[in-house]
């Protein structure tokens, strides 16, 4: 298993692939789902039976107890449930915002009420062409399935740490799938574990424009990706507009780390930023 095992779709995941951690329910990430459980006395991973959604690299985290599949560079989406996507209003109705999450595919439902705290009188005043930070919250079964979103955990009522929500300001930039998958797991690791994934691209930016004020992120997995540097004043367009270049340049050219920092330098240079 030193090698990565790259799955097709409808490909069952070998059970030796599977985590071990028993103590824990098994998590399902994009690209994977459950065929069945055969009946057992002692509940374990390997007594599940997964197949492939997706076309992509076999991940699996031990101490989550978690399964996913890692799709390759790629601008098609297909909504999974929970995953964090940036979708734009197009048009509201008394109960719902018509959003759009990927341009083939039908107007997803957001409640009118799906913010925290948002009553009749305090919900947002969204329109067309407005922003949210949203995670996808069902997506019905069989064609034509309706997609539901939400800005608020179903279970609190609170909006979950990382900005869900409407997005204001700032400036969007498309990047393939895959790419968004990889920033969403390194967004918040440490900067060891960003050197291992390979994506230093954050953390680097992060040291370079800390005296600009920083930066927002928001990272949907329908391949869109939400800079806002409104804290750097006069330096706040130049600021996005270079993020925006490192990101699309990585992706385009999947740049290994030590070129993308040499990147990052080069394009702050460009855009004349003092970092």
């Amino acid at each position: 298993m030193s090698s990565p095992l790259i799955l097709l779709p409808g490909d069952e995941v070998p059970s030796e692939y599977l985590p071990s951690n028993s103590s824990a329910p098994l998590r399902l990430g994009p690209g994977s789902r459950l065929l069945s459980q055969p009946p057992s006395t002692k509940p374990s991973s390997s007594n599940h039976i997964l197949t492939a959604t997706q076309a992509g690299i076999l991940s699996t985290d031990n101490k989550r107890n978690a399964v996913s599949i890692l799709s390759f560079s790629n601008r098609r989406y297909t909504p999974t449930p929970n995953d964090l996507v940036i979708a734009q209003v197009h048009h509201s109705s008394v109960d719902y915002f018509y959003c759009m999450i990927t341009p083939q595919a039908p107007h997803a439902l957001l409640g009118q009420l799906s913010f925290e705290g948002a009553t009749k009188k305090t919900r947002p005043q969204l329109k067309g062409g407005d922003l949210v930070y949203a995670r996808v919250l069902s997506t019905g079964l069989g064609p034509g399935a309706e997609v539901e979103l939400t800005c608020v955990n179903p279970a609190t009522g609170k909006a979950e740490p990382g900005g869900l929500g409407p997005l204001n300001g700032g400036m969007v930039f498309d990047i393939s799938t895959g790419f968004a998958a990889r920033l969403i797991r390194t967004s918040s690791a440490p900067p060891e574990q960003q050197e291992v994934a390979g994506l230093v691209v954050l953390d680097e930016l992060g040291k370079k424009l800390e005296k600009a004020g920083g930066f927002e992120i928001a990272v949907g997995r329908n391949g869109k990706v939400w800079v806002d540097c409104s804290n750097s004043e006069d330096d706040a367009v130049r600021a996005t507009v270079a993020i925006g270049r490192c990101l699309t340049t990585i992706d385009e050219h999947n740049l290994h780390p030590t070129d993308q920092r040499k990147l990052v330098t080069r394009i702050l240079k460009e855009m004349k930023i003092e970092s």
